[in-house]
């Protein structure tokens, strides 16, 4: 932050002021799940990856050239920023291109819901940013059950697609390295919220750019050879997923805080649930959403979710410049 004031004030902000945008924003990329789904059909998931990050960097680019930023200049943040390019977008991103060729796409979404299960262990035996509680251990193990009734370990003969599974879950893991690492080493960072997301997106279309036709064994198809419903996907996921979804999400962040806006976490298999049952007539097994509730209880335990008691809002900094 380049500056605050302080503000002195008895209530919380009302509802109207940020619930809609959660909402927007959970809707956003809960159908992500769905745009992938569709975008993998003709193309390579990496080539869909890459047509993401570009999309999205282009976005904010020109949200940057709207607002007269600039770029990140600290040589050593685009270093960090590379690495998150990595493993928070690049990685994960092609990783659930993957699993969706072998699995639906509401089974994605619920895999997503993983990620704070992981970022948890990551940062406290990693990045040492966090550290362990008896509640926190216990969250984990209440999720960890979760994952296996998503899974369906007792199911040796057929349900959804195991590697495919496996990949989603990968790629949450993957999330899960990128979010204690970015508060470790960016988070503190003055540059603002809008730079230092386009820096990492075109960091991310760099090493996609070089690393994708690898992948693929060939150079990607020509857009006027992709099916319209492809092309809105990949601008979908990059235009809104990547580009609008950061500044909804920045919005939120300013109003009420980082910890209340991740709460955005417990919608999203929520909407990846019903775009994939109403949109592409696919089908849940009984466990899989049981498995997610049980998935999202461990994240609120772990998070402390039922511990908080509300408090008055007194003097809270607002931020003039993100």
């Amino acid at each position: 932050m380049s500056g605050v004031s302080t503000l002195t004030t008895t209530d919380k902000p009302p509802l109207r002021a940020w619930l809609p945008t959660m909402l927007l924003l959970a809707a956003i990329w809960g159908c992500s799940f769905l745009f992938i789904s569709v975008g993998v059909r003709e193309l390579h998931p990496a080539y869909l990856a890459l047509g993401r990050v570009a999309a999205g960097a282009l976005v904010l680019l020109a949200l940057l050239a709207i607002k007269r930023d600039s770029l990140p200049r600290d040589p050593m943040m685009w270093v960090h920023q590379f690495v998150l390019g990595a493993v928070g977008s690049a990685i994960p991103w092609t990783l659930f291109g993957y699993g969706e060729e072998r699995i639906p796409s509401l089974l994605a979404g619920i895999w997503n819901g993983i990620t704070p299960l992981v970022v948890l262990p990551i940062a406290v035996l990693v990045f040492r940013t966090e550290k362990f509680t008896l509640q926190r251990v216990l969250g984990l193990v209440v999720g960890f059950v979760g994952m296996l009734v998503v899974l369906g370990a007792w199911n040796t003969s057929g349900g959804a697609d195991l590697l495919g599974q496996i990949l989603c879950m990968a790629a949450a893991v993957f999330y899960g390295i990128a979010i204690p690492y970015q508060k470790r080493y960016v988070a503190g960072s003055t540059t603002s919220g809008i730079s230092l997301s386009a820096s990492l997106l075109i960091c991310a279309t760099v090493q996609l750019a070089v690393i994708a036709p690898l992948l693929a064994g060939e150079a990607p198809p020509a857009p006027w050879d992709l099916s319209v419903e492809v092309l809105l996907s990949v601008l979908a996921l990059g235009a809104l997923g990547s580009g609008l979804a950061f500044v909804l999400s920045l919005r939120n962040i300013r109003i009420i805080g980082a910890s209340m806006s991740s709460m955005v976490t417990y919608l999203m298999p929520i909407f990846a649930i019903v775009v994939g049952v109403l949109v592409l007539d696919e089908r849940l097994t009984w466990y899989q959403p049981v498995g997610a509730l049980v998935v999202l209880a461990g994240v609120a335990v772990s998070q402390g979710i039922f511990n908080r008691r509300p408090t008055p809002l007194t003097k809270a900094p607002i931020p003039q410049e993100a």
